[in-house]
């Protein structure tokens, strides 16, 4: 098995902005495409698959993310624990649930900044660098 992947820099994309970028939004699409080092999380990939409407929506995605630029990170076991403590902290003052507590705790143990369109769950995390996506 490959040793995971590990980033230090650049940006780790949330599902929503895919989510845009996927239905055809230009502004999704330049935020995207302008980015260098691009990730998304493994949790964002399961999102996007539950998302799909049929097997040929979910072919079409699966060689997206195959030809595509964006690394996948998986879940760590660091992840699930920094997870963890943010639901616990966040979930009942800024709704923080699972999937975006997994995220955030992504970008924060890779040191990324995360592009989301839902900056209200994440706006309180200590130390997460947010870079609001707006339609």
């Amino acid at each position: 098995m490959a040793a995971p992947l590990v980033a230090t820099h650049g940006v780790l994309i949330d599902s929503d902005v895919l989510i845009w970028f996927a239905r055809g939004n230009l502004q999704a699409a330049t935020a995207v495409n302008n980015i260098s080092d691009s990730y998304i999380s493994a949790i964002s990939y399961m999102e996007l698959v539950q998302g799909c409407r049929n097997k040929a929506e979910l072919k079409v995605m699966q060689r997206a993310f195959k030809s595509n630029d964006h690394d996948m990170l998986p879940v760590t076991h660091i992840i699930s624990d920094l997870a963890c403590e943010l639901v616990e902290q966040y979930a009942l003052s800024h709704s923080l649930y699972l999937a975006d507590a997994l995220i955030a705790a992504t970008a924060l143990s890779h040191n990324l900044v995360l592009l989301s369109a839902t900056g209200k769950h994440f706006s309180a995390i200590k130390g997460l660098k947010l870079r609001v996506f707006r339609v």
